[in-house]
């Protein structure tokens, strides 16, 4: 099956060159990018040496859709809705990795990121826990956010078996400085992040709305989603910290034991009985989730970990190619997590 990639200078592009090529089932027709065309593709992507050489290409987008069954667009925000009707067009299935068709809703897209250009068009939010029948039969997947990814994994079974109150939930995550991408900033600085915590967009990160409308989703109504991220000094890895109280108190182990069985068929999740670690699932496709109660069990507090280049972007966009073509939904996605 034949793959393309638009946007292969950033880190979420270069993550997914990494996997494709080790994918037994497709094979790669083409990178493109606007403002790398006529670089080779190692010069920004240093360690695909030797596995993958040739030259970034200027895009033709329905050209490009005409000759692959999937592209990837791993462009930032904004970008893709200017052509991705053109690669639909052309007649290929396209997974966007950007924020701009995750949001059902083009008026909030527009007050987190900016007016929307092609709204008419309407994607899956490719989360496979949750979507995996729509996803196979999509045409244009939106590709989840990586904290988006971490929180709703670790709130969906309380949140559809209605055993917390929707408002409020509370969301504390930490990510390593990948997922701020590879722009340089100030923010990004080493000086500006080695031996740092900051906090930021406290109380209007672009995610948040993103968060509520699948835990909406889960419920059918509008909830209450606090959502506060953290910059941290790693590379890779979220750890999502959520806050939820119960409706009525339950034990942990009645909690942990609904988790398991929400997950039992899902190969890239792991319900624990510790609290997860971010260096337990880096590299991997893994998301591994832990709570805790308080002593009354009216609180609990959910952990989930992910690789947010990985199962927070790249990897995930690679299981739902799986998915919408038929492949096994593991395919190119068996890596052990790396330790240390």
């Amino acid at each position: 099956m034949s793959t393309a990639v638009i946007g292969v200078s950033g880190y979420t592009g270069g993550e997914l060159l990494r996997l494709l090529i080790n994918h037994p089932k497709t094979e790669l027709v083409g990178v493109y990018g606007k403002k790398s065309a006529g670089k080779r593709l190692t010069e920004l992507q240093p360690n695909l040496v030797g596995f993958e050489e040739r030259t970034i290409e200027k895009p033709d987008y329905l050209e490009i859709g005409k000759n692959a069954d999937v592209v990837f667009t791993a462009t930032p925000h904004g970008i893709a809705m200017k052509f991705v009707p053109n690669i639909l067009e052309g007649g290929a299935k396209v997974i966007d990795l950007s924020a701009d068709y995750r949001l059902d809703d083009p008026k909030i897209y527009e007050k987190y990121y900016k007016k929307h250009e092609s709204p008419e068009l309407k994607a899956v939010y490719g989360l496979p826990e949750l979507h995996r029948d729509e996803i196979k039969k999509a045409e244009l997947v939106a590709n989840p956010g990586c904290y988006p990814t971490a929180a709703v994994l670790s709130l969906a079974p309380l949140v559809k078996e209605n055993m917390i109150k929707t408002d409020p939930i509370i969301i504390d995550a930490k990510s390593g400085t990948s997922g701020a991408g590879a722009k340089p900033s100030k923010m990004l600085h080493h000086p500006a992040c080695a031996e740092n915590i900051q906090a930021y967009s406290p109380t209007s990160h672009r995610h948040e709305p993103e968060i509520a409308q699948e835990i909406g989703k889960l419920v059918e109504d509008e909830v209450g989603i606090h959502f506060t991220p953290h910059l941290i000094p790693i590379v890779r890895g979220i750890l999502s910290t959520s806050h939820v109280f119960m409706r009525e108190p339950s034990a942990e182990e009645e909690v942990l034991d609904l988790y398991q069985k929400f997950y039992k068929n899902e190969i890239f999740v792991r319900v624990l009985k510790a609290l997860p670690q971010v260096s337990s699932v880096v590299g991997s496709n893994l998301c591994d989730i832990g709570l805790k109660s308080d002593a009354k069990g009216e609180r609990f507090v959910v952990i989930s970990v992910i690789d947010n280049l990985i199962k927070g972007a790249s990897g995930q966009a690679i299981q739902n190619m799986n998915l919408m073509f038929g492949f096994g939904e593991a395919e190119g996605l068996g890596e052990i997590p790396l330790s240390p």
